[in-house]
C-alpha cells in the first residue's frame, strides 16, 4: 500500500521483529485535518433552502433571497430563515415567495411577515423606545465594566499607598527572613 503523493512515506513501527502499524507523519496529518476543516466550513455555508421553494423568475429569487436574509428563523432564533432548516422557516420562506409572485414589494412583503410573526422575526429591530436596551444595553455594559475596573484599580492603589509603614522591629525580622530565604 503505498502512500499518497502529497504524503511522504511513512515509516513503519517495529517492535521485537514485528511491524506493527505504520505512523502517521505531520504533514500528512496536517493535510488531512486541512482538508477536513474546508469540507466543513463549506457544510456550514450550505443553503437550507429546498429546490420546490425556488422560484422560476430568477429576478423575484434574488429578492426573496434578499428580504429572508433580514428576518430571523424563530425556531434558531440566531439564523435567518434562508439558513435554517426548521420547519418553520420553511413556511415563511414559502409565504415570502408567495408575497412577492403575488406583486408586492419587497417593503410590503417585509411588512406582512412582521404583521403575521411580530417584530422579534426581525434580525436587526428598528431603533425605536422599546429597541433602546437591545442596541444601547453591549455598550452601556462595556462602559460599566470599564469604569467598574478603574474604580476598583484606584481604590486598590490608595490602600496601597495608604498603608502603614513597617516598625523598625518589622523591618529587621523581614530582613532577617530574607536573609534565611535567600542561603
Amino acid at each position: 500500500m503505498r502512500a499518497p503523493p502529497s504524503c511522504p512515506p511513512a515509516p513503519s513501527l517495529k517492535v521485537k521483529g514485528r511491524t506493527l502499524a505504520r505512523v502517521v507523519t505531520r504533514p500528512c496529518l496536517a493535510r488531512a485535518a486541512f482538508a477536513f476543516l474546508l469540507v466543513l466550513a463549506m457544510a456550514a455555508h450550505a443553503r437550507a433552502m429546498e429546490p420546490s421553494e425556488r422560484l422560476a423568475d430568477p429576478r423575484l429569487e434574488a429578492r426573496a433571497e434578499a428580504i429572508g436574509a433580514t428576518l430571523r428563523c424563530l425556531v434558531c432564533q440566531n439564523e435567518s430563515i434562508e439558513q435554517s432548516n426548521a420547519s418553520l422557516a420553511h413556511d415563511i420562506r414559502i409565504l415570502l415567495r408567495q408575497l412577492l409572485v403575488q406583486g408586492d414589494t419587497n417593503a410590503q412583503a417585509r411588512q406582512a411577515i412582521v404583521a403575521r410573526y411580530g417584530e422579534f422575526v426581525l434580525l436587526k429591530p428598528p431603533l425605536r423606545p422599546a429597541t433602546y436596551v437591545l442596541w444601547f444595553a453591549p455598550a452601556a455594559m462595556l462602559v460599566l465594566g470599564f469604569a467598574g475596573i478603574v474604580l476598583w484599580l484606584r481604590r486598590r492603589a490608595t490602600a496601597i499607598a495608604g498603608a502603614a509603614p513597617l516598625s523598625p522591629q518589622e523591618q529587621s525580622r523581614l530582613d532577617t527572613m530574607l536573609r534565611e530565604a535567600d542561603r
